[in-house]
This record gives C-alpha cells, structure tokens and sequence, in this order.
C-alpha cells in the first residue's frame, strides 16, 4: 500500500531500517545564507538519510537558477544515492522554507510515486529527541528510471499567454510586501512586483506555529481567503521555484490535482524587461 503523502515523525522511526525505505534530506538555504547544508548534515542528520544537495540537482547551465535538470541527470544522481525503482522515499530539511517540498514535486515529475514529505521536519523529528547520525550513510548504487511528466511544468511563455487567457489561477508563494513590489527583489537588477493577476499565499500561511502544515480545512481557507477556487486549475510560483513547491503540495493535500508550477517563477519573470509587471495588493 503506497504511504499518505504527508507521514508524521512517529511513522518514520517505526518504519528506519525497513529495506525499500530511502530517507532524503533535502535542505537549501537562501544564496546569502552563510550555512552550509552539506556540512549540518554531516553533523546531525536522521539515521540512514542521504543529503540531495539541491542546487547541484538543477540545470546549472541555465542562467535562471533552481531550474529542473534533465531526466537523465537527476536518475544519475538518484543511483549515487542509492535510491533506485520501488524505493519508498520520505523527505525531510532543516531550511525553513519547505526545500523538500521541491524535492517531492521533482520526484513525482520524474515519475516517482512513492514519496512522501515528513511533517515537522528535522526540527520536531529533534524536539522529540530522536535518534540522530552524523557522517555519510553506506551507500549501495542501484537502478533509477526517470521520465519526464511536462505537463506539471510551465514555462515563461505559457505564463504570457496566461496574462492574456487567464485559463489557469496564479498563485506566488513570495511574502507579501515582495508580491505587492513594496520591498526590492533580493537578486541584483530584478523587478519587484508581481505576474498580472496573480494572487498572494505567503508560504507561511501553509504551518501552524510549530512547523507541521495545516490541516485540509484549514488550507482551503487559506486559499479561498486568497481568492483561489477549487474549480479552476492553478500554477504556483515564487523567487525560484522552491517555495512554489510548497504551494503545489498544499494543494495536493486538499485533493486538487489540476496543479503546475512555473518553474522559472520571479527570478526568470523579474528579470525580463519584456514580460508585463503589477505592484500592488492583488
């Protein structure tokens, strides 16, 4: 039986050691965030946790950063890893902006079906006082098929002609006074602001006070407060593409499965002079 796709701390140290489970550490930080993500899972991690390394799974030949790599580059980093076809996979960071949430939405696209995010975190799996590791896991290569599901994609010409249709409800995970462009961009020479016709979920809106996310009836409201409904599909966004992450599988716990993300998101958006701009509320 596949597992839910939110699994809570209790399950996981029921479920360490079991031979298809694959345990992901998937923390980033902001680019000028001095931490080194390599380096805190070396020191603490969850036991028999590989660390994904983030910005290394990325097109690092395209300027814009975050974006997807290809099929063929992320199965080739899933066999360093050790995970390989039918692996159960549960992801977990230690960021504070949900990174595994990007890497659960990377999964799937590459047609990963088993995988689940781990409410709370690093930090409740700590508070609880749990086990903990240090160093690198024994690591056996095994075989990762991936193909690409582009229909969970959407470029920034989609998101043009978007503006224009308004086929699919925009949604930025960015804070608000970055969606409203009331304070400047971090990234040298973007614009502030937002796409036209977007709409504002904060990622904070997603977690109650200690890091677990909301429950189903509570993120409908959240998302209707925005003024997203139900009934219209919906592409999320953000600086980079790694909170809008958190939106889409927010999303997916509520049961809405007509959902993208534009992966290129502000940072490919707010740094073309040519795609229209809006400040302000929503």
């Amino acid at each position: 039986m596949p597992m839910a796709q939110l699994v809570t701390t209790e399950w996981l140290a029921n479920e360490t050691g079991a031979s298809d489970l694959r345990i992901v550490d998937a923390t980033a930080f902001m680019p000028n965030d001095e931490r080194d993500p390599a380096e805190e899972f070396a020191s603490a991690h969850i036991p028999g946790a590989v660390f994904l390394n983030l910005p290394r799974l990325a097109d690092t030949d395209n300027p814009v950063p975050n974006m997807l790599p290809s099929a063929e580059k992320f199965a080739s980093r899933m066999r360093e890893l050790g995970i390989g076809d039918g692996s159960r996979i549960v992801i977990y960071d230690n960021s504070g902006f949900a990174t595994a949430a990007r890497a659960w939405w990377m999964f799937k696209l590459y047609g990963v079906n088993d995988v689940a995010l781990l409410d709370g975190n690093m930090a409740k799996w700590q508070a609880e006082g749990r086990d903990i590791a240090s160093g690198d896991a024994e690591i056996r290569s095994r075989h990762f098929t991936a193909w690409k599901d582009a229909a969970q994609v959407r470029s920034k010409q989609d998101m043009r002609a978007n503006v224009d249709s308004g086929a699919e409800q925009v949604i930025d995970a960015r804070p608000a006074n970055r969606f409203d462009g009331s304070t400047p961009e971090p990234r040298e020479g973007m614009a502030a602001g937002h796409i036209p016709g977007s709409r504002n979920v904060p990622l904070s809106n997603l977690f109650r006070a200690d890091g677990t996310w909301k429950q189903p009836e509570d993120l409908r409201a959240v998302f209707a407060e925005a003024g997203v409904t139900m009934d219209a599909p919906v592409v999320t966004s953000c600086g980079s593409g790694m909170t809008a992450a958190a939106l889409l599988f927010a999303l997916k716990l509520i049961g809405k499965d007509d959902v993208a993300l534009y992966d290129g998101s502000w940072s490919e958006w707010g740094m073309d002079p040519d795609t229209p701009k809006a400040q302000g509320p929503a």
